[in-house]
């Protein structure tokens, strides 16, 4: 019986949304009134639609800069991920004076690594491969539930692709740290750095713990928990062996 009320919608899609509107204009209940609008809304939606000039309201209080759909996607992923780039230099201060330098010149090997992988914008860029993306070729993104948890007991989906409140609401979701990156990753690094001991810090396993999907979760808000972890960074992974380098007698 849903398979063939589903497909009756798709197949009288506008005469459903024209009787939708029909309703609307006369409804004085809430509950109604926010059902026929999502009604509305969800068929009159324009997902495929890539380019500015196929779907005008969708870009609405956005930069003009902005042409198609997935490039301020891009931008809005590459946004977040700078963030955290600027927190992990802004702790430049909590570093041991000692430790400050190496620090530092961390931060740039990691700023390096995210400018050639254009700050895994890829995340929610549509147009890239599968494996690069967190969404379907549609657009369409899914909860990966708490921090805690496999899966999103809730099921939440989005697709900021489809509306201009779907990208508003989209932007409420978050990216969040498993391990957490105030609490866990940052105040890691810098121990790490500051009693390396003649040690190579292994900052490529840090990168992957602040600016990756390997320890990055897309959560719906009702589903970021912020509490603490409890979890920590993975000791044998912090430093590793330096390269051996052998002389020619």
């Amino acid at each position: 019986d849903i398979e063939r009320l589903l497909s009756a919608f798709h197949n009288r899609r506008d005469a459903v949304v024209r009787e939708a509107r029909r309703l609307l204009s006369g409804e004085r209940a809430p509950g109604r009134q926010k059902l026929l609008a999502d009604l509305v809304r969800n068929l009159s939606e324009n997902i495929l639609a890539e380019d500015k000039g196929d779907d005008a309201p969708w870009f609405e209080g956005l930069e003009s800069r902005f042409k198609n759909k997935s490039s301020y996607m891009r931008y809005s992923c590459e946004s977040r991920i700078r963030s955290y780039l600027k927190e992990v230099s802004s702790f430049t201060s909590n570093v041991h004076p000692t430790a400050r330098d190496a620090y530092k010149r961390v931060i740039e090997l990691m700023s390096d690594k995210l400018k050639s992988a254009k700050y895994n914008g890829c995340y929610f860029d549509r147009r890239e491969e599968e494996a690069a993306r967190l969404c379907t070729t549609e657009g369409w993104f899914s909860c990966q539930g708490p921090f805690d948890s496999d899966d999103c007991p809730c099921k939440h989906s989005i697709n900021p692709y489809s509306n201009r409140e779907s990208r508003i609401l989209f932007s409420t979701w978050n990216l969040d740290h498993i391990i957490e990156k105030k609490r866990a990753v940052v105040p890691e690094l810098a121990e790490a750095v500051k009693m390396r001991d003649g040690r190579e810090v292994n900052w490529e396993y840090f990168y992957q713990l602040l600016f990756t999907v390997d320890n990055l979760k897309l959560v719906h808000i009702a589903c970021h928990k912020k509490t603490n972890h409890n979890l920590s960074c993975d000791k044998t992974k912090i430093y590793r062996k330096r390269k051996q380098t052998h002389k020619i007698s």
